[in-house]
């Protein structure tokens, strides 16, 4: 070891104490920012990216929702549809036709009128094969979406949308679909600017950097000003913004956090109004000393596990119903989430507008090793060591170490945990290059659909190499049922085939746990943690 002079603790502790003086002597951001109009939140985990198209990550999506608008928009309140780029719209008699009516003064950041053509534009660049597009079978609602996503058909003027006029947009659909337009507030479904895309690169390719602040044009209430990966996202009002008036933010600081503890630590320091998530440990503490600042509010998430059936072993349906019994749900959300979660035996929440999924997904120890027996590896004997791998923000490592040891102690299964950022872990979900993989759901809209349609064959978003056309059947024949008890019935019978068949595995249904600054006005608890911008402000 190294010898320390003694003089210098006593020159650390003096530049210290200086440097605690110069801190106390300037404002906080957080100070700064309630006089400014300057709102800091945190993302939690890092930004992969900001095209709409393909964003698939709740970090990317709170930023891009700044950034970019729909037809329409969201009630902060309870997220109903709003008016958006569509002032108002009409609806044909058979429920199949959508007449979307433009606003004149709606315009893009670098003052361009935005047209309907654009969104023309933006549903083709969503539906074109080459860009990838997670998200491109939820437009396969509309009139043939899916024939040319997939190829059969190369003529986009035979899919369902038309522009008659530059302020006049027509959606048809291919079977009435209740809930279609709380989707129009989904990222995928944005326009975008595509001169700006093609000059950057081919605006049907992953890696067009047109979203740098540099290149950037948007058409939301703020626009990028500055993306430092690793550091921070700004954003600032935009002054051609169609809704001006009414933002009344001039800027918002998105910040990655290495950790939850550092979210909490820059909470405590002043440099955070909103922080993502709370260390579990934290959790009581902040209920008994500082109420004022926790918000705990009711979020449409599921936490689970996706496991790759593409690996060997993995593949085995036994081994992965054994897996899913071999977890203690209860112990997780009592001893160390500790904020409201309740233990999932769905995919989809319960209740989730009024539907009942059944409960499958039980923890069962004895059945979890009679099943590893059945199928060849009684206590474990037989079985390689598999690697979990999780995301490095949030609290993520805490309930992968616990959900390890309940593996090691009831099957005799060695795991290890891997970190990874989350880019890097967004690239592994895509090519399947993991075994078992850290997840969660949250609901894009308020159906039960937005849960079951992400394991259908067709789906983007699977990424577990699972597949079962009965699954897809049921779903077919759900998506065209208007009776809703019929239609639960048809999801039911999806989701138990879902759950039987184990490629997830079920941890708990979210709560959102955060810190809320007590200068945050207009940020109102919604299931679906949606909060627009353009109606929070902050007050000292």
């Amino acid at each position: 070891m190294r010898s320390v002079h003694p003089i210098w603790p006593k020159i650390v502790a003096g530049f210290i104490i200086l440097a605690l003086a110069g801190c106390w002597s300037r404002e906080s951001p957080v100070t700064k920012g309630n006089r400014d109009q300057i709102l800091h939140r945190s993302l939690g985990a890092d930004v992969a990216e900001l095209d709409p198209h393909i964003i698939t990550g709740l970090p990317e999506m709170n930023v891009a929702s700044a950034l970019f608008e729909g037809l329409l928009g969201e009630d902060p309140h309870d997220l109903h549809p709003v008016p958006g780029v569509a002032e108002s719209w009409s609806v044909s008699s058979d429920l199949l036709r959508y007449t979307f009516h433009l606003r004149d003064n709606a315009r893009w950041s670098n003052g361009e009128a935005l047209t309907a053509q654009d969104f023309l534009s933006a549903y083709r660049r969503v539906l074109t094969p080459s860009l990838g597009a997670d998200y491109a079978s939820m437009l396969y609602l509309v009139e043939n979406a899916e024939a040319f996503h997939k190829g059969h058909i190369s003529d986009f003027d035979e899919v369902g949308f038309a522009a008659p006029d530059p302020h006049t947009l027509v959606i048809t659909l291919d079977h009435p679909t209740p809930y279609f337009l709380t989707l129009l507030s989904n990222p995928v479904w944005y326009p975008v600017y595509l001169p700006a895309l093609e000059k950057t690169g081919s605006p049907y390719l992953r890696g067009n950097p047109w979203t740098r602040s540099e290149n950037f044009v948007g058409n939301g209430p703020f626009t990028l000003t500055s993306w430092r990966p690793g550091r921070d996202i700004i954003v600032e009002k935009s002054v051609n913004y169609w809704d001006a008036k009414q933002v009344r933010l001039n800027a918002i600081h998105f910040y990655p956090a290495a950790s939850v503890d550092s979210e909490e630590r820059a909470f405590r320091a002043g440099q955070l109004h909103i922080t993502d998530a709370l260390p579990v440990s934290k959790v009581d503490t902040y209920r008994r000393d500082r109420p004022e600042v926790l918000h705990i509010d009711p979020f449409l998430d599921t936490y689970f596990y996706r496991l790759n059936v593409t690996r060997p072993i993995l593949n085995e349906r036994l081994v992965r119903q054994a897996l899913s019994m071999a977890v203690d749900r209860v112990a997780i959300v009592e001893k160390i989430t500790r904020g409201g979660q309740q233990p999932a035996y769905s995919f989809t929440p319960p209740g989730t507008a009024g539907y009942e999924p059944p409960n499958i997904a039980k923890t069962d120890f004895a059945a979890a090793r009679n099943l590893l027996a059945e199928a060849g590896y009684p206590n474990g004997m037989g079985l390689p060591e598999f690697t979990l791998l999780i995301n490095s923000s949030g609290n993520h490592r805490i309930i992968a170490e616990a959900v390890q040891e309940m593996w090691h102690r009831e099957l005799g299964l060695n795991v290890a945990i891997n970190n990874m950022e989350q880019k890097s872990l967004l690239s592994a979900r895509r090519s399947l290059d993991y075994q078992i993989l850290r997840s969660d759901w949250a609901g894009d809209f308020l159906d039960p659909a937005t849960f079951l349609d992400v394991f259908s064959s067709q789906s983007g978003n699977n990424h577990t190499g699972w597949s079962n056309p009965e699954y897809d059947s049921l779903l077919y024949q759900a998506q065209r049922t208007n009776d809703t008890p019929a239609r639960y019935g048809l999801l039911q019978r999806a989701e138990r085939i879902l759950l039987d068949d184990a490629p997830i595995i079920p941890i708990y249904y979210y709560t959102t746990v955060r810190l809320i600054h007590p200068a945050v006005h207009g940020w109102y608890p919604t299931l679906l943690d949606h909060h627009p911008y353009k109606y929070v402000w902050l007050e000292p």
